[in-house]
This record gives C-alpha cells, sequence and structure tokens, in this order.
C-alpha cells in the first residue's frame, strides 16, 4: 500500500491496515486523511469520490466499490441512489489496484519465493490417501453379491478414513456401500450403534436393500405412525435401550429428535461469547460502526433465541439426540442440507446463498456431538449433487464432515475460504427479460 500509492512518511503512523480474526473484516485506519493533491490516491488509484485507501479496503474485504448519492423525497425524506458513473469509474480504479497488487507480488524474488511456499506447506502439502478395499472380507454378506472395486474403495475409506463424503453418480451403489461400512464398523468395533436418515418415501425400500444385502442384520425401520406425537418418545426409547446394528428413519423424523436443551444452550453462548469478543475487537481497532452495529444486532436475536429457549417449557420431553447412543451417522440424499447460514461480507454475487434452514442448523449440531465423541469419524453423508448451483455448497459441504480442518487452516470464516480458493470477477449480466443490463 505504501509503496504503490507512494504514501507520504509522515502519514505511514496514521495509515494502517488492521484485520479482526472474528469478522475477517479488514480496516484501514486513516483513509480519509489524505490530501486531494495527491494524484496517486486521488485520479491513478482512486476518485475524487472514493480515494484509494477506501478501495483498497473495500478489495481487501471481497466487496465491488459503490458510490451512493443523497437525494430528498418531495416529503423531505433522505434515500440514497446509486450514481452509476461514478461507481463504473471507480471499479475500473479497483481493477488497477488489484493488477497493481497481483505484479507487485511477483516482483520481488524472496517475496514470491516466500509466499509460495507459505501457501504450498498450509494448503498444497497433503496427498489424499488411496484407500484399497480389496482385503476386506465382510462377514454376514449375502454371498449372492459382490461389491465393485470403487464400492470396496469407498467401504475402506469410510472405515479407516475421517469423515466422508460418497459423491458417486446416481445409480453407482451409495446404499450397499452404507450398509456394508455401517456393519463392518460394527464388526470391528468402531461404532456401536449406526443410524440412517434417509429420505420419508424410502425408508422401507432401504429396509429391504440393507436385509438383502445382510439378510440377518437385526435393524429398527421407523414408520410414520413412530413419529405421532403419543409414539415418539416410546420409539426413541426403544432406539436407546436397543441393541440395533442399524436404525433407519426418514429426514423430517430425524429432525424431531432434538439435541439436548444443555447443548443448544451452550452452542448460542459460545456464539454470543464470539461476537462480544469480535465487537470489542472492532471498537479498540475503530472498525466501521456499520459492522458493529450488525454484530450487535446478531447478539440481540441470539440472546432473545436463548431467553426463548430457556423459557420454553419441555411439552414434548422426548428423548435427546445424544441419549440415543448412537455413535455413526449415515445421511442420504445430503444435498437437502445444504442451506446451511453463513456469514459474508460480499454483496451481489452470483452464486452465494445465506439463507438458513433450521433442519440444516440441526443437522450442522448433531455433526458437531458426533465429531466431539468420535473424533471427527463418525458422520458419512452420500449424495449424487454435492454441488448443484452455489460454490457455497462446498463450503457447507466441508463445514459438516471437516470442520476442525477449516478451523485448524484459519478458513472457518467464508470470506477467508473464498478469498483463498476463488476469484471475484465483476461483469456486466444481461437481465431475465433481456432487454437490459
Amino acid at each position: 500500500m505504501y509503496e504503490t500509492f507512494n504514501t507520504p512518511y509522515y502519514n505511514r503512523g496514521r495509515i494502517n491496515v488492521n484485520y479482526s480474526q472474528f469478522s475477517a473484516e479488514w480496516n484501514i485506519t486513516g483513509k480519509n486523511a489524505v490530501n486531494f493533491a495527491d494524484t496517486t490516491v486521488t485520479m491513478t488509484y482512486g476518485t475524487s469520490r472514493a480515494n484509494a485507501y477506501k478501495i483498497l479496503e473495500d478489495t481487501l474485504n471481497l466487496r465491488d466499490v459503490r458510490i451512493y448519492d443523497t437525494k430528498r423525497d418531495s416529503d423531505g425524506t433522505e434515500k440514497r441512489v446509486l450514481n452509476s458513473k461514478e461507481t463504473t469509474l471507480a471499479q475500473q480504479k479497483q481493477q488497477a489496484i488489484k493488477d497493481a497488487f497481483r505484479d507487485w507480488i511477483w516482483k520481488d524474488p524472496t517475496r514470491r519465493q516466500t509466499l509460495v511456499r507459505q501457501y504450498n506447506e498450509l494448503f498444497n502439502s497433503t496427498r489424499p490417501r488411496e484407500y484399497d478395499g480389496s482385503h476386506i472380507a465382510f462377514a454376514g454378506m449375502n454371498p449372492e453379491i459382490h461389491l465393485k472395486e470403487h464400492q470396496l474403495n469407498a467401504v475402506a475409506r469410510s472405515l479407516y478414513g475421517g469423515n466422508t463424503l460418497l459423491a458417486h453418480v446416481v445409480g453407482a451403489g451409495k446404499t450397499f456401500e452404507m450398509v456394508a461400512s455401517a456393519m463392518e464398523s460394527k464388526r470391528l468395533g468402531l461404532c456401536t450403534k449406526s443410524l440412517f436418515a434417509v429420505p420419508n418415501h424410502l425408508t422401507e425400500q432401504w429396509a429391504s436393500e440393507f436385509l438383502r444385502l445382510y439378510p440377518s442384520a437385526n435393524i429398527l425401520v421407523a414408520t410414520k405412525k413412530d413419529f405421532e406425537k403419543r409414539n415418539r418418545k416410546k420409539f426413541c426409547a426403544r432406539i436407546a435401550t436397543g441393541d440395533y446394528d442399524a436404525i433407519i428413519i426418514g429426514h423430517s423424523q430425524f429432525e424431531k429428535i432434538p439435541i439436548s436443551y444443555e447443548r443448544q444452550e451452550r452452542i448460542i453462548e459460545d456464539q454470543i461469547d464470539e461476537i462480544v469478543q469480535g465487537i470489542k475487537e472492532l471498537e479498540r481497532k475503530g472498525g466501521e460502526k456499520f459492522s458493529v452495529k450488525q454484530m450487535e444486532r446478531t447478539k440481540r436475536g441470539l440472546e432473545s433465541k436463548l431467553e426463548k429457549l430457556q423459557a420454553s417449557h419441555r411439552k414434548d420431553d422426548v428423548i435427546s439426540f445424544e441419549q440415543l447412543g448412537v455413535d455413526r451417522m449415515f445421511v442420504d440424499e445430503s444435498d437437502n442440507y445444504k442451506n446451511l447460514f453463513l456469514f459474508t461480507k460480499m454483496r451481489n454475487v452470483e452464486g452465494l446463498s445465506t439463507s438458513d434452514a433450521q433442519k440444516s442448523s440441526d443437522m450442522f449440531a448433531k455433526c458437531r456431538y458426533l465429531d466431539e465423541v468420535t473424533g471427527g469419524r463418525g458422520v458419512v453423508f452420500a449424495t449424487g449433487t454435492p454441488i448443484s448451483n452455489s460454490m457455497t455448497e462446498l463450503f457447507t459441504m466441508m463445514r459438516y464432515l471437516q470442520h476442525n480442518t477449516l478451523r485448524e487452516k484459519g478458513l472457518a470464516h467464508f470470506d477467508c475460504w473464498a478469498s483463498t480458493f476463488g476469484e471475484t470477477t465483476t461483469a456486466i449480466e444481461l437481465a431475465p427479460e433481456g432487454y437490459n443490463f
């Protein structure tokens, strides 16, 4: 920044770059303390409405620069209107800064080697293990059925690796892979009780496929009647007390088994603590008031959620998920849980989904619990379409199955992950009507 914008020495103490670990927010202090006669900042890499430091801050935060004019309505209320001419000019300067940064990185051989080595050590130094399941002898399996090579390798992956995603195409035999994994895990003592969450209309088909592969298996299959309010408690008690090889239930039934109130409280309290720390950090570093207000709003929402949780009486005192004794979970058609909330500072970017579904939050909490009790080895997802229309779906799958890895690599925040492995490009797009942009 100092080198490219020729920042005067007397200003270098005031103009600094700060980074918040909590919100992954970059902040440049003193960005408004610039001389308008400084053409590098106001013309070469900036405009009269947005200087180069302001544009650089937006770029670091993966935001496209926008310039607004404030106008008054006839009734006197103020509203902000996008100035398209100034915005286009500022976005051209943003691209110039990106190009200058790319050139600057590669210009110094020492810097280039340092950054390449750092990236490779952090993200490019793990060779995926190749799993060979040809040696596995499946006791109790139907002798008339022989698993194919890719199915044997998938079983080996779920037995010897950690959490697993079976992203094979439709018809590749994911059902048999999961059934064989569950039975072999129990036989080897790697788990005591497996639970299969499958689409509602497929529970009976799953049961027949399970018994076709393992005719002597002891399985419990949930029916719609079992999860009626008067029968739910009894059915959950059967899961908790019975010694079953597997329990097969529908997705909507799976959602009706809650995680414990204590765990829900702890999750919300941890989120509130993180936000409080983030607010303190932003205030200390003089972060944008907008960011602080946004975090305060999130904090109030979580506090009201916590109050509601604490005030609610257990009218339906069903057994919690933790009390079922389940230590391995198989989720068929896991793409149904792709709408997991994520926070991002990016705006107006195609392919970003920040919607939140209750069933996805519930699944995430259950995955975190199983990670705790199994050391990150207790979850197997299966889907033919892990990514259907958005790059956020890949990040969501990683959050479910590789949560600890993301934290270790410093990629738990979506913006960190996106800026490391992706690039945002600004382009004019034709509107759906076909006659404007």
